[in-house]
């Protein structure tokens, strides 16, 4: 009989290996007597490199399954919510050149296109604004939730800006204390394969031979099982997206009450752009940016010009921390006995918060489709392989669409990509789809796609382009239909703005009195 899968060892920590094992761990029910073994072992020298991350709505199904308290996560991890992302300068670059891609679905998705409606008022108002109360919301800065609404519910849809180290601690210490994770802190020093090929157990400094039946890379940038030891190749997409080196830095409030923005504002530079993200007690920002259309000391003039008017003076002599970024994937993301999650298996540019939702969508495949023994392993390997291969292209298509899209022609960087060789074949082929007719999730081949029509539609029309529909396009509501349908919108979004608390007052009160359990 094929050997069982019975002990799990995830090899490095941070918010990847936290999440897979604690996935695993809250399925499979690790520590009780007919439950999976689940270990994870990590160097004590590893720091974290999160200067402040987003999520999508998605972590708050994962939170959920791992038992773990929305008012403690808020508490524990200076989170705070996101209902989006805001996009300065993207398009034109003129003066108020802005527009919204927020989490809930446009007006009427699910059973009509106002697109066309839309488009024949696009000039008195922006595509988010006639057909999302969202945008209304993240511009005020208000927050998504009341105070009395239940965890994990929602008024309008988020997810969340969080402190990527102090999310790694709460989830080490929720998963060895309520999931039955063991935890190993200690340097890896061997990997020992079987005859076979599989990995059989991994040398450690101080615990000697940790032995294991599946094996999850979890080591970032190193990827030292699957990239190191197995030699799957790394496919870089450097041609189509061409940042590749981030400076980051912590930027404080001026003042305890100082407002917190509802969404992730992505500001466009000369050669990339930089990320804005509000936490409870700072923010995270950082400019990402092509290394071949700036130097590093252009670059950090942009970004300290950016912060200037949070810090004044101190902007000219504040620290900031260079990261590298090679952007791509490995070639495939099982094999044989090992799978690789977060930064092991790619990583590209933080555009779109794409990071930690591939992390979730990757722990719960890998939990849900757990292969029981070796034999079955090989099976859902290559269907875990093809699922990932196509998430990562469609992943890149869509990053790419922001820059395809723009009209900026004041630097290099903007107008090389849109040059044709560094656009996706697939991504053309939608554009070219999409000028006819209005995108729809029908346009993509599988379900549970990464990012669905409606992202899509955000980012397109937010940025100024135009369906032309054919004959055969389906038709859009009556007019009068229509008509009825963005007044509901705007009185909807006039009861929500008197509705809803500010951000800042609504996680003072989390952190007061606390969220009522659902």
């Amino acid at each position: 009989m094929s050997k069982s899968v019975r002990k799990i060892v995830v090899v490095g920590g941070g918010a990847a290996g936290w999440l897979t094992a604690g996935t695993i761990a809250a399925e499979h029910s690790a520590g009780a007597e007919t439950g999976l073994s689940v270990t994870l072992v990590e160097s004590p020298d590893v720091a974290t490199i999160g200067v402040g991350e987003g999520t999508w709505p998605t972590m708050r199904r994962t939170l959920t399954r791992l038992g773990i308290s929305e008012t403690e996560f808020i508490r524990q991890c200076d989170a705070s919510f996101k209902q989006g992302t805001r996009f300065d300068g993207w398009h034109t670059g003129a003066i108020g050149d802005r527009y919204y891609h927020p989490f809930s679905l446009p007006l009427g998705y699910t059973k009509t296109s106002l697109i066309p409606s839309w488009q024949n008022r696009r000039r008195e108002i922006s595509f988010a604004d006639a057909l999302s109360v969202q945008s209304h919301i993240c511009e005020r800065g208000l927050a998504p939730k009341q105070s009395g609404t239940p965890e994990y519910a929602a008024v309008v849809n988020y997810g969340y800006h969080l402190d990527a180290g102090k999310f790694s601690q709460m989830l080490q210490k929720h998963c060895t204390d309520v999931l039955g994770v063991q935890h190993i802190l200690d340097h890896v020093t061997g990997i020992n394969a079987a005859d076979n090929g599989d990995i059989v157990s991994l040398d450690s400094k101080q615990h000697g031979v940790i032995e294991g039946d599946l094996f999850v890379d979890c080591t970032g940038f190193a990827s030292l099982l699957l990239g190191k030891h197995y030699g799957v190749p790394f496919i870089g997409r450097k041609d189509n997206l061409f940042i590749d080196t981030a400076l980051a830095v912590q930027v404080p409030y001026p003042s305890p009450d100082s407002p917190i923005e509802s969404q992730t504002i992505s500001t466009a530079q000369s050669a990339g752009w930089i990320w804005d993200i509000g936490l409870s007690s700072r923010r995270g920002v950082g400019y990402v940016y092509a290394s071949a259309h700036i130097s590093e000391t252009e670059a950090e003039a942009e970004l300290r010009a950016y912060i200037e008017p949070s810090v004044g003076k101190d902007a000219e002599s504040v620290d900031l921390r260079k990261i590298s970024i090679n952007p791509g994937h490995r070639q495939e993301f099982w094999h044989r006995n090992c799978v690789a999650v977060g930064m092991s298996a790619g990583f590209l540019e933080p555009l779109e918060a794409s990071a930690l939702v591939l992390v979730e969508l990757s722990a719960e495949m890998l939990s849900e489709q757990l292969p029981v023994t070796r034999d079955t392993m090989d099976i859902v390997a290559r269907r875990f392989n093809e699922k990932f291969r196509y998430r990562w292209d469609r992943v890149i298509d869509f990053l790419k669409l922001h820059y395809v899209l723009s009209e900026r022609a004041d630097t290099g960087f903007w107008i090389e990509n849109r040059d044709e060789k560094s656009i996706p074949d697939s991504l053309k082929e939608l554009l070219t789809l999409w000028h006819r007719h209005y995108p729809v999730n029908a346009d993509f081949s599988q379900i549970g796609e990464v990012f669905s029509a409606a992202s899509y539609q955000y980012v397109l029309y937010g940025m100024g382009f135009e369906t032309v529909p054919g004959p055969a396009t389906s038709r859009p509501p009556p007019d009068d239909e229509a008509e009825r349908m963005f007044a509901e919108n705007a009185e909807n979004t006039r009861k929500m703005l008197a509705g809803l608390p500010r951000n800042r007052e609504l996680i003072n009160a989390i952190k007061e009195s606390g969220l009522r359990a659902a």
